[in-house]
């Protein structure tokens, strides 16, 4: 779709028009993108598969010691996911197809996040198998590289920790904070030179700043200095292997970063989407 329609959509909301007048609703208008990969509603009964709409019916399975439940509530189909920290969904690698995107993407999730621990809403990402199979994720607080309550883009080359450090540093984090209990739009970019996070489909640049836990290593005495958002991040994305999940990574000791909330929305792009179409998404996607 061109950037004039983008345009003339966010002007229709600017003049205080409600999202539910237009006669293209948001699910909709994602499934126009040409870039769309796939799109959950999560609009299936409680203990079903979740089957996204876009360039194939992907399905996710549920891992949980009981059912996952649905509520209600959420911005795509009025209905949602609840993950409790312990369940999450996925897809197995071999199934991936489009989604084993290795040049540029976008994730964006539309969630109520309890405000508790790490979170990983969705993406290819494996920090344990072959020393790490990291490929892209959307994560909710990452603070051990200054990402604490902030929404964050991780992409990786390798699939492993980012030299001389433990752990892999190379993520985005907005500036802007996540609250906790609300409905917003969380979102990542990466059009293979930086990535970028987003809060209700606004972007807000990072200055410089001292990244914590950095120094004292080979090269970095003083420790790194670099802007968190957009972060410079030329090196490219892995095929690297990992599964596709929802809600939590594998880890050294397990399933952990589990997300703790409600998930009403997923969608992946094989593009960097620009602001515009964030903030429209965003926009049209919020609870009134």
């Amino acid at each position: 779709m061109s950037k004039v329609f983008y345009l003339l959509l966010l002007l229709f909301l600017s003049l205080g028009c409600s999202a539910q007048k237009l006669t293209t609703n948001i699910t909709e208008l994602i499934l126009a993108n040409e870039h769309l990969i796939a799109v959950w509603d999560f609009s299936e009964k409680e203990g079903e598969s979740k089957y996204s709409q876009g360039k194939a019916q992907y399905r996710l399975d549920e891992h949980t010691p009981t059912r996952i439940p649905v509520i209600d509530e959420g911005p795509l189909s009025g209905k949602s996911v609840l993950l409790d920290g312990k369940s999450w969904l996925s897809l197995p690698h071999a199934e991936t197809g489009d989604l084993n995107i290795t040049d540029e993407v976008t994730v964006m999730a539309w969630v109520k996040w309890t405000g508790q621990q790490t979170g990983f809403v969705g993406g290819m990402w494996n920090e344990y198998q072959d020393g790490g199979k990291r490929q892209y994720g959307l994560f909710i607080s990452l603070p051990y590289y200054n990402g604490r309550n902030q929404v964050c883009g991780h992409i990786s080359k390798t699939g492993k920790p980012t030299p001389p450090f433990p752990y892999s540093i190379d993520y985005s984090a907005s500036k802007q904070l996540v609250p906790a209990g609300e409905w917003v739009c969380v979102a990542f970019t990466y059009d293979g030179q930086y990535i970028k996070s987003y809060l209700n489909g606004v972007f807000e640049v990072r200055k410089e700043e001292l990244i914590n836990h950095t120094t004292g290593f080979e090269g970095y005495p003083d420790g790194l200095v670099q802007s968190k958002n957009p972060y410079y991040f030329s090196d490219g994305m892995g095929d690297n292997g990992s599964d596709f999940t929802v809600g939590a990574v594998l880890l050294a000791a397990g399933m952990g970063n589990f997300y703790k909330g409600q998930i009403g929305g997923l969608a992946v792009f094989d593009k960097a989407l620009s602001d515009c179409e964030l903030l429209l998404y965003a926009e049209l996607g919020k609870i009134r």
